[in-house]
């Protein structure tokens, strides 16, 4: 499947075990996974300064998504599509991949009612989708 992982379910992989970790283990080994720039760049920005993990680990993270993920320029989309004007790179990136499923804990894109193609969901969601086929 092509997937796109919001930067809350990327850094909740590395910074702890559990449902994350394997969720993005998971779509490593068997699933399509795609990025954009901003998205790494938050990832990164995130995990060195607010988890406060050393520069080197984020910079393996962000050098092992860039290597196992697709990298994709983010299409434009309508800002009415969502609250939080900072989310609609992650939908662009979704129409730039035509991703069957953005996998996210933020609500505002859960809530968004977001009419693309990709399914939003949570990452307990996808898990559950996966564990059905």
């Amino acid at each position: 499947m092509r997937i796109v992982l919001d930067a809350n379910v990327l850094i909740a992989a590395v910074a702890g075990r559990g449902l994350c970790e394997a969720l993005f283990e998971l779509c490593l080994e068997k699933h399509h996974l795609f990025i954009s720039q901003k998205l790494l760049d938050e990832v990164y920005r995130n995990l060195a300064r607010k988890i406060r993990l050393p520069e080197a680990v984020a910079l393996d993270f962000c050098t092992l998504l860039r290597n196992n993920a697709e990298m994709m320029t983010p299409a434009a989309v309508d800002p009415a599509m969502c609250r939080d004007p900072d989310d609609l790179y992650l939908l662009g990136l979704c129409v730039s991949a035509n991703a069957e499923f953005l996998v996210t804990g933020d609500r505002d894109l859960i809530e968004s009612g977001w009419r693309g193609s990709t399914k939003i969901v949570t990452p307990r969601q996808f898990w559950e989708q996966c564990s059905q086929r």
